[in-house]
């Protein structure tokens, strides 16, 4: 009876879990959701939101990763005669 118990557990545990991570996958789509309105709103207004999105991308980052990021594709454009 005792692998019972903990099978009962360890069912109990595993549903909470997974009951846990489908609330948050709900959170996450309406996240999602209104952050596609803001950028249509940023898109109504006459903002660029390929370039809105890149911005968020490198505030995400440091300062030295953004510059190293920066030189790198700077060199590399040098090199393809893009500059």
């Amino acid at each position: 009876m005792e692998e019972t118990s903990i099978e009962n557990v360890t069912a109990s545990e595993l549903r909470s879990i997974i009951e846990r991570i489908e609330r948050l996958e709900e959170e996450k789509a309406a996240i999602a959701s209104d952050i596609k309105d803001v950028l249509g709103e940023a898109k109504g207004r006459g903002f660029d939101t390929k370039a809105i999105k890149t911005i968020l991308r490198l505030r995400k980052k440091d300062a030295n990763e953004r510059m190293e990021e920066e030189s790198i594709l700077q060199t590399y454009m040098a090199a393809l005669g893009m500059e």
